[in-house]
């Protein structure tokens, strides 16, 4: 059973997603509350673990910013999901470039909601339309300039194989096709969009086309 947190300083939404949690039964809330600042004192006060999902909204009342809001969650050990009206694609596109792992929307259902927080939970990237379209929206996004070779090698290993299978699917040797994985993570580093896991490299590749929404490698 996943431990969720809930941030929202809109009260009818923490306890309807307090609600959903109960019934469906696969999470425990354990946390939920109106900001960033409340759960970090939480987590201090009771010497509780981090949980393992953060539902966040994207504009809380306290004047703090996505960025610091979505990076005091991930630099605590959460993964963070964004729960919003996801109207601003450039605000998505912050929390997304902070580390956020996906966004759903407050208009989708809650079986929805309850499906992206199970997919996150397990350690899954989450694909979704509102993420798309933040991140097609926001023409200012970060373009990381992988060269040819680099996006190929991208493309497979997002997509699921194993470094060494990708080197003999692209006719390189072993340690160039995992020189170009660590070219890859430096250059998204430099963007500010960094991507220590494989899960993370999956994320970048979706957000530039690279494999489809699917994980599947693009045609393109």
């Amino acid at each position: 059973m996943s431990r969720v947190a809930l941030i929202d300083d809109h009260e009818s939404v923490r306890l309807g997603l307090e609600a959903a949690f109960a019934r469906d039964g696969a999470q425990t809330v354990v946390f939920s509350g109106s900001t960033v600042v409340s759960y970090i004192e939480w987590r201090s006060a009771s010497a509780a673990p981090p949980a393992d999902v953060v539902v966040l909204d994207l504009t809380l009342g306290d004047g703090t910013t996505v960025t610091e809001n979505v990076r005091s969650l991930v630099t605590d050990g959460a993964s963070v999901v964004i729960h919003s009206v996801a109207d601003r694609p450039a605000a998505v596109r912050e929390a997304l470039a902070a580390g956020a792992a996906g966004v759903v929307s407050k208009s989708s259902a809650l079986d929805d909601v309850l499906d992206a927080i199970r997919t996150v939970a397990d350690g899954e990237a989450l694909n979704n339309v509102e993420w798309a379209s933040a991140v097609d929206g926001d023409r200012d996004f970060a373009d990381a300039q992988l060269s040819s070779r680099e996006r190929d090698v991208l493309r497979l290993y997002a997509a699921g194989l194993p470094l060494k299978a990708v080197a003999e699917r692209l006719g390189v040797a072993y340690s160039t096709a995992k020189e170009n994985i660590t070219r890859i993570r430096v250059k998204y580093v430099e963007v500010g969009r960094p991507a220590p896991t494989k899960v993370d490299l999956l994320r970048r590749a979706m957000e530039d086309g690279i494999v489809a929404a699917d994980g599947a490698p693009s045609a393109h």
